[in-house]
């Protein structure tokens, strides 16, 4: 249920990573971000053809849609909103959830892991990315310079809970537009990248609106593929197949623009849309939202939060574990273990 006062909310241990002064609060906290630009994240993603390889093969986007969509959006929300103890945790257990996420790609024939540093980079890049685009588009529009340093700045904090460099990550508009040049020959509109970009962006599935209101529902469905569509770079619209005339980009923006700053005047009413799209995010949120202030007042590094609650960085941990998992699969031909999903459970949200 959700909490309807601040009372009601029970406050973060700390600041986590960015606190109130980080442009990523200002950004990740506008309606769009967690809305069309996490839609259009999880949809850029799908042309990683290792990536969506072993999104293909656990077949979960389509067995049940909910709940993936639940799990990562709250992932996102912990690194950018949660406390330092349980996002280091979140991060910690995804490495050995990402552990089992093995196998071939089935269309260059090369092994993919869920845990290689140039997919996770892919994953980090394109959803910061994603997520100030829609910002830019259908909120209050461009930062500035120095702003938009410091947003990249502060996603390079993130690169830290995944196993990729945050050296790696662009510092810049113009580092942005040099990766994309760099990773776009690698990219691939794959069979199984069309079809699981196609049906991320259907939002129908994820929320289960009375009958009286279905009409309505279809409408919002409708421009909000269109404006995750209108986003995206004439490149991987066509890579991925999801081309939509112009006049269908032109209309997206004026009507996606009132309705998110309409929605952005009501904080709960923002949490009661995220808690319709997942409902497991709405207690990382909420304190932010609606101005709870933590227990402490701290901001820490990544590095300062894994010496104080004993985690290891994402690409140093579990690496015994994560042998196993390859010779299970790659050495014995065997499915790898679930283990690290069945614990993921409680910090993430459930399986289904």
């Amino acid at each position: 249920m959700l909490k309807r006062t601040r009372s009601e909310v029970e406050p973060a241990a700390d600041h986590g990573f960015f606190g109130p002064d980080s442009v990523t609060w200002r950004v990740w906290g506008y309606p769009t971000s967690l809305t069309i630009g996490f839609s259009r994240a999880v949809v850029v993603e799908e042309l990683d053809p290792n990536l969506v390889a072993s999104v293909d093969r656990t077949q979960d986007i389509y067995r049940r849609p909910r709940t993936r969509y639940d799990r990562t959006i709250r992932y996102f929300a912990l690194v950018a909103f949660g406390d330092s103890r349980t996002t280091l945790q979140a991060a910690d257990v995804l490495v050995k959830v990402h552990s089992k996420a093995i196998g071939l790609e089935p269309y260059g024939g090369g092994r993919y892991d869920a845990n290689d540093p140039d997919s996770q980079l892919w994953i980090l890049v394109t959803g910061w990315h994603s997520v100030l685009k829609a910002y830019e588009m259908y909120g209050p529009g461009k930062l500035s310079e120095a702003e938009e340093a410091q947003y990249w700045a502060e996603c390079a904090v993130a690169a830290e809970m995944q196993t990729c460099d945050p050296a790696d990550v662009p510092r810049s508009r113009a580092e942005l537009h040099a990766y994309y040049e760099r990773m776009r020959p690698v990219m691939s509109g794959s069979p199984i990248a069309r079809r699981a970009m196609r049906h991320l962006m259907d939002v129908d599935q994820l929320v289960d609106a009375p009958l009286v209101l279905r009409p309505a529902q279809w409408v919002v469905g409708r421009f909000f593929r269109a404006g995750v569509i209108a986003t995206l770079p004439h490149w991987m619209r066509e890579m991925g197949d999801v081309q939509q005339p112009r006049v269908m980009d032109l209309a997206a923006r004026p009507v996606l623009r009132a309705t998110f700053a309409a929605l952005s005047t009501s904080k709960r009413l923002q949490l009661r849309v995220l808690g319709m799209l997942s409902p497991s995010t709405v207690p990382v949120v909420a304190p932010v939202l609606l101005g709870v202030p933590p227990v402490s007042p701290e901001v820490l590094t990544p590095a300062e939060a894994r010496e104080r609650h004993g985690f290891e960085r994402p690409a140093e941990a579990h690496l015994a574990w994560r042998r196993q998992q390859h010779e299970r699969v790659f050495g014995r031909g065997q499915a790898p273990s679930d283990a690290g999903l069945v614990e993921s459970e409680e910090i993430l949200g459930r399986l289904g």
